[in-house]
């Protein structure tokens, strides 16, 4: 992160997502935090909630040193601390996850696994409530099933389950305690809750949530896929406009690409009109304002900025909300350049931007009839539609 999402006031948040490990139950030709959940990678899922958490300062993820590139790919475009090299174990990946974030001083620390997907920010809230009257809280569920003990396959007791949970994460406690206690216990605890009672911190269980389970074998994600598809019933409809003028150039780009003409588009960002069109449909398929609102051209931050990593940021909006992006429909409105030879170019561009197959992008272009300030060659025009499904 370039700077913590909440400044550099005293007492920040942070979240470590421990995502190291190998996943060989799953099976697959990469780790199952690398394998794909809704078309993304399962570890961005879990990012993403992180990220757009409100009380989260900074999330920094714990991963193995050949998994750079696939990491790489699950994170790109996300505001995210530098990864840090886990260890041979679990136990010894937070380790060195808790002494990465020393430097930063948070307050408190959330330490979650990246192969759960489906964290919500009602289960973070929870885990962060429980903290502010204890030094450890953990997500878990009440045990519902009967419980049996069994010997070489034969019931040998019944296990009352009573009081008893099924932990999750984020497991969440204050910062200094934790780092502590991870560097003065030895190894063999199953998880940091375990390791923080071993020290005599006392860890709260708040509630978690039964979609918040974790991704352990092919069954599990064949699970997951379908959840995910099920709870996205919620079809919404955005549309997006914009405008940006001609001055002097060499070409236009569009959708990513540039084309070739005697004139460029002004604008503070690389003024590509399709794209901020696009961004702004997406946006407003869920109600969360405008690209005005996220990259203010005030802000020098965003001059001469690549327009597709304002579109990317539009579905990771919509991906933080565990929703999809279903259809992209483009009509690019000018009497110049001739959008037809581009076509194919431009829709393979913005389909990769977005996340979407060539049937699910629609790219046209019109003119005006020489009507208007496109018509008279001043300016190009864009409008968007974007659909948007979210779960109930």
């Amino acid at each position: 992160m370039d700077e913590l999402k909440n400044g550099t006031a005293a007492a920040p948040v942070m979240a470590l997502i421990v995502a190291g490990g190998r996943g060989e139950r799953l099976g697959g030709p990469v780790a199952k935090q690398y394998q794909t959940l809704a078309g993304i990678p399962v570890l961005r899922h879990a990012l993403l909630a992180f990220c757009h958490h409100p009380a989260i300062a900074g999330v920094a993820a714990v991963i193995r040193a050949d998994d750079q590139s696939h990491y790489e790919e699950a994170a790109h475009g996300l505001d995210l601390l530098p990864p840090i090299i886990g260890g041979a174990s679990r136990q010894q990946s937070v380790l060195r996850g808790l002494q990465g974030l020393a430097p930063l001083a948070p307050a408190r620390v959330l330490i979650h696994d990246g192969a759960r997907p489906f964290i919500s920010a009602a289960v973070i809230d929870n885990v962060l409530a429980g903290l502010d009257n204890h030094p450890g809280a953990i997500a878990a569920i009440p045990v519902v099933d009967s419980l049996k003990r069994s010997h070489e396959g034969a019931i040998i007791d019944e296990v009352p389950r009573d009081d008893l949970w099924q932990a999750q994460t984020p497991q969440g406690f204050h910062f200094a305690n934790i780092l502590a206690a991870h560097e003065s216990v030895g190894e063999g605890h199953t998880d940091d809750a375990s390791l923080a009672r071993a020290v005599g911190l006392e860890v709260t269980i708040v509630h978690g949530a039964a979609e918040n389970f974790k991704i352990t074998t092919a069954d599990d994600l064949g699970r997951a896929n379908a959840a995910h598809a099920a709870r996205l019933f919620d079809v919404r409809v955005g549309q997006g406009f914009d405008v940006h003028r001609f001055e002097p150039g060499s070409s236009v780009r569009l959708c990513g690409v540039d084309i070739p003409h005697d004139s460029q588009l002004a604008g503070h960002s690389d003024a590509d009109v399709a794209l901020h069109a696009v961004t702004d449909a997406i946006l407003g398929a869920i109600g969360d304002g405008d690209i005005g609102r996220h990259f203010p051209p005030s802000q020098a931050q965003w001059k001469d900025m690549d327009s597709a990593r304002f579109a990317a940021f539009a579905v990771d909006r919509v991906h933080a909300r565990g929703g999809k992006l279903a259809h992209l429909d483009l009509t690019i409105i000018c009497e110049a350049p001739r959008i037809t030879p581009h076509h194919s170019a431009m829709a393979a561009r913005l389909g990769d931007i977005v996340g979407l197959d060539g049937d699910r992008v629609s790219i046209k272009a019109t003119t005006t009839e020489r009507l208007g300030f496109t018509g008279r060659n001043e300016g190009i025009a864009a409008q968007a539609t974007a659909t948007v499904r979210l779960p109930i």
